[in-house]
C-alpha cells in the first residue's frame, strides 16, 4: 500500500496541530480535570483535540493508521505510515495551569521507525513564549518556521531532563550535574535537541503517544533512546498494537551521552 505525503496535506496537518495547541492554551484557565480508570488525568480539551485531529488525518490520509491516547482505532500492518497522537502531553501539569505541556503528533513509517513530528507547546519556547516544531518525513527540522540544527556539546551530560518518578527509580548519588523536571515526556525528550546546554534525558515508563514525536526529532539530530538495561528500544506489538506502556526507563541522547548517563545515573 502506497501513500503520498503531499506537502499541501502536510501543511494542513501542521496548521491543525498548531491551532490545537492555541485552542488548548485558550482553554487552560477554565479547565476541569477528571480521572481515567487508571488514575491518570484527563480534561475536556484532550477529547476535543483528539476528535479534531483524528478526523482530519482520516480525511487527508485514509490509508494510514492512527493511534491516539484518547480514542481506540484499528491497526493495519500493511499501512504505509502510522500517526501517533497525544492530544495533550503533560495533562496533569496542564490541568494545574503550568506551561510545560504540548500537543504532539508523531509519524512512524512501515518499519515502525519514527520519521515525523508536529509539536505545539504554545506556553513553552526557546527564550520566547511559544514553540512549534515541524519535521516532515524526509524533510528538515523546522522550529517556529525556521530551519533548526542542534548546537552545543551534546556528549557530556551536565544538564539533563528526567521524569518525575526518576528520583525513585534511578541512582543519582554519583551525578553532579543539573536535572530539570517539567512534567511532559515530549518536552523532556526535545530538550537535548532544542536547548544548547541540555545534553540528555532519562524518561520513565509511559506509552507510545508520549514519545514518538520527540523520538523522531532525536533521530533526526543524530541521537536515539536506549533502555537502562542496555537493550535497544523497539516499537514492539505490546507498545504499538496492545498499547501497553514500555517496561523500563530509557536514556536519550547521543551514543556517548547515553554511555555517560549509564555510568553516572544507573537504574536502582
Amino acid at each position: 500500500m502506497k501513500l503520498q505525503l503531499e506537502r499541501e496535506k502536510l501543511d494542513t496537518l501542521a496548521s491543525a496541530v498548531k491551532n490545537a495547541g492555541l485552542y488548548a492554551k485558550e482553554q487552560q484557565a477554565n479547565i476541569h480535570r477528571s480521572y481515567k480508570n487508571d488514575g491518570s488525568v484527563i480534561t475536556e480539551t484532550d477529547l476535543a483535540i483528539s476528535k479534531r485531529i483524528l478526523s482530519l488525518i482520516s480525511e487527508l490520509f485514509p490509508e494510514a493508521n492512527i493511534i491516539s491516547e484518547e480514542t481506540l482505532t484499528a491497526y493495519r500492518s500493511d499501512a504505509p505510515y502510522t500517526f501517533v497522537l497525544d492530544p495533550i502531553d503533560g495533562t496533569d501539569v496542564y490541568s494545574q495551569g503550568l506551561p510545560s505541556w504540548a500537543v504532539a503528533l508523531g509519524v512512524l513509517d512501515n518499519n515502525r521507525k519514527p520519521v515525523g513530528a508536529y509539536i505545539c507547546a504554545p506556553r513553552w519556547g526557546i527564550g520566547t513564549d511559544g514553540l512549534f516544531l515541524r519535521l516532515d518525513p524526509g524533510g528538515n527540522l523546522m522550529v517556529n518556521d525556521a530551519l533548526f540544527e542542534a548546537k552545543g556539546d551534546k556528549d557530556h551530560p551536565h544538564q539533563i531532563t528526567m521524569g518525575s518518578s526518576g528520583q525513585r527509580l534511578m541512582d543519582l548519588s554519583n551525578f553532579e550535574g543539573k536535572i530539570r523536571i517539567f512534567g511532559s515526556s515530549i518536552i523532556h525528550m526535545l530538550s537535548p535537541v532544542i536547548y544548547d546546554h541540555f545534553q540528555g534525558c532519562i524518561n520513565q515508563s509511559c506509552y507510545i503517544w508520549d514519545i514518538v514525536a520527540s523520538h523522531a526529532v532525536l533521530l533526526h539530530a543524530g541521537m536515539d533512546i536506549q533502555y537502562v538495561d542496555g537493550k535497544s528500544f523497539v516499537y514492539d506489538d505490546a507498545l504499538v498494537l496492545e498499547r501497553k506502556p514500555f517496561p523500563l526507563s530509557f536514556y536519550a541522547g547521543t551514543p556517548r551521552c547515553i554511555e555517560e548517563m549509564k555510568r553516572q545515573i544507573p537504574a536502582k
